[in-house]
């Protein structure tokens, strides 16, 4: 397909014509069908086969830490992760699977212990949020907040130190029991609850980061 053998909208071979071809077993041919799935090359109807996909133009979304330099830029990276990350929660409590929530309590979990390491506080954050944005089951949050990496938590080091660190007991509860809510909500199948915990969790980063 790559190659160009295989134009867009044209449907691959049977899994008969691939296993003769090849000379291989059919699961290794399902396998193999499976990985161009997730790599968004093929599309597969029930009862009609597997049709090629058009490559996607080359536009990766990207922000690099040094494009969010001011204040100004942090409260902005929040503002814009309160509409991505409140509707990612919602629709994580929809479809996340068992194995996707535990995956969110061992992030939550993580993120508890970095109260003993602030150093580790930023990316345990990152995971948590994360690991939601998986649950999604659609690529497109998580591809997002993977382009984003840990940067997008944005604490300067005194914030940091001032919200992680176990010198500021109430800080630190107040946070911790913020995502403690949210993967509650998601742990229900609440997806309304689960959009309000985030976005009252992302809101209140933004008020922490304003106030003196």
């Amino acid at each position: 397909m790559l190659a160009g053998e295989i134009q867009p909208g044209q449907k691959l071979p049977t899994e008969s014509s691939l296993i003769q071809e090849f000379g291989v077993s059919r699961t290794v041919v399902r396998e193999a069908v499976s990985r161009l799935q997730a790599a968004g090359l093929v599309e597969t109807f029930q009862g009609r086969g597997s049709f090629v996909l058009a490559l996607p133009a080359s536009t990766a979304f990207s922000v690099e830490a040094s494009q969010v330099r001011t204040h100004r830029d942090i409260l902005d990276m929040i503002d814009f992760r309160i509409g991505i990350e409140s509707e990612a929660a919602g629709l994580a409590a929809q479809r996340r699977t068992d194995l996707q929530l535990k995956a969110i309590e061992r992030a939550l979990v993580d993120l508890g212990r970095s109260g003993e390491q602030p150093s580790n506080a930023v990316e345990a954050d990152f995971e948590f949020h994360f690991k939601i944005a998986l649950a999604a089951n659609n690529r497109f949050y998580s591809d997002l907040l993977a382009s984003l990496g840990p940067m997008m938590i944005m604490l300067p080091r005194t914030r940091l130190e001032h919200v992680y660190t176990v010198s500021d007991a109430t800080h630190f509860t107040r946070v911790t029991l913020e995502h403690e809510n949210i993967y509650r909500t998601i742990a229900a199948q609440d997806a309304a609850a689960a959009r309000a915990a985030m976005r009252l969790h992302l809101s209140n980063s933004r008020a922490r980061l304003q106030a003196p």
